[in-house]
């Protein structure tokens, strides 16, 4: 199914508190406080409508898609490809076809390294990676070129956490065949330019993947404007269930690459000693999906659009601009990494209290209700060029207010008084 095109939507005007009524979770107090949720990086919490959706196809539909010749298999297959042309559309994939349902970015990236990696890395070729990325699109490259005997090559960043494309340049003329980057740092929530990287990459003819996890729960991406090859990422991050997410690729890469995984749904014909596949995507989706959470997940990225990615990416990036200003005014000696620049950041703050490990604040926070991050973030590479053994991260999503920062501020103050002296 081709992606439909509509009339551009009027955006609802992003209200946080207003939004907050959506999300049942947040009612709750934590250890006799109201919650104060700032670990939305790690997953973002769900709306009521995504919770009903689920809820609704488990009571109401549940039987296996693409398969039953009866009414509720029927309307399961119906709703499953409805969830993959509203992913499309919100990325803006030009077909539905283009979308493969996966776990996670993780899986996703994963299918790329084993398919198309495979197939098209081979002795002595080049794989160009960042400082920065998150162990999901780092270890899956380590494992494709010390089988075929590949080479990975990092692009490094400054100290302030940007990336150095004066020496990405200087890279591309070892003439690799992929280059692999995340869209936004989970650690520093740097921003990349996405859009320049591809352009470098594709004039060596270079094929670029984009770790989008941290980037389609807080901006609009458009997967056609930005120009990459393939773009991975996570449905539990844009208020969507675990258990979701998906691969974008181009028609023409998807058609050329095996299947990743192997069995039922995945075949057109079986005989005992050959099979034919599917068309993409289905040729990549082998046994039972994840039929609710995929729903699910296109519920959550109707709920984004209601709301307005461009409103959302403005209201995260006031967040930080306020995070960015209050943590160094009213926390004496904190330590925040990434750049200072709002503009190029998205909604994470990871910082540091002087000799206060970051798993005892984290602690200490937990019994005002507050729920942060603490540790390396799936981002130990990164860590050691920061010189880190850890970090306590704040994130944030369309639910969090100035309130929760002030919050944390009044958090971080407890702690500093624990442990002082």
């Amino acid at each position: 199914m081709a992606v439909e095109t509509s009339e551009p939507r009027v955006p609802r005007v992003l209200d946080p508190v207003a939004l907050r009524a959506d999300f049942p979770i947040l009612r709750q107090a934590v250890h006799g406080r109201p919650l104060t949720y700032l670990d939305s990086a790690a997953t973002s919490q769900k709306p009521q409508v995504v919770i009903d959706a689920v809820a609704d196809y488990y009571r109401d539909y549940n039987a296996n898609v693409h398969r039953g010749i009866y009414q509720i298999a029927e309307q399961a297959t119906a709703a499953y490809e409805a969830a993959r042309a509203q992913v499309a559309r919100f990325i803006n994939a030009p077909h539905s076809r283009e979308v493969v349902f996966a776990r996670n970015a993780t899986e996703a990236i994963n299918l790329v390294a084993y398919s198309w990696g495979r197939r098209n890395i081979g002795r002595g070729d080049q794989i160009i990676l960042t400082e920065m990325e998150h162990h999901a699109n780092l270890v899956p490259w380590q494992l494709l070129v010390q089988e075929v005997d590949g080479d990975l090559e990092f692009i490094p960043i400054t100290d302030e956490g940007i990336l150095r494309l004066d020496v990405f340049e200087v890279l591309l003329r070892l003439r690799p065949k992929l280059v692999a980057f995340t869209h936004v740092s989970n650690t520093l929530g740097t921003i990349n330019p996405v859009r320049e990287m591809v352009e470098m990459a594709h004039a060596v003819g270079a094929l670029v993947l984009v770790d989008g996890a941290q980037a389609v729960p807080h901006s609009p991406v458009d997967v056609q404007a930005l120009g990459a090859d393939f773009y991975a990422f996570s449905g539990h991050k844009m208020l969507g269930p675990m258990g979701s997410g998906a691969l974008w690729a181009r028609t023409e890469l998807l058609e050329a690459m095996p299947p990743f995984l192997s069995g039922g749904e995945m075949i057109r014909e079986v005989h005992l000693r050959r099979s034919e596949f599917n068309d993409v995507p289905w040729k990549f989706e082998a046994g039972t999906p994840a039929v609710g959470d995929a729903i699910g997940l296109g519920v959550a990225t109707e709920y984004l659009l209601d709301v307005g990615m461009d409103a959302v990416r403005a209201h995260e990036r006031e967040l930080v601009a306020y995070a960015l200003d209050v943590l160094p005014r009213e926390v004496p000696g904190i330590e925040l990494y990434g750049p200072l620049d709002p503009d190029v950041r998205a909604g994470v703050v990871s910082f540091n209290l002087p000799d206060v490990h970051p798993h005892d604040v984290a602690q200490v926070l937990d019994r005002h209700g507050i729920a942060v991050r603490a540790g390396h973030h799936c981002t130990m590479p990164l860590h050691e060029r920061l010189d880190l053994s850890a970090t306590v991260r704040a994130s944030f999503s369309v639910y969090s207010t100035t309130a929760d920062i002030d919050v944390l501020v009044a958090g971080l103050k407890d702690v500093q008084r624990v442990f002082a002296g």
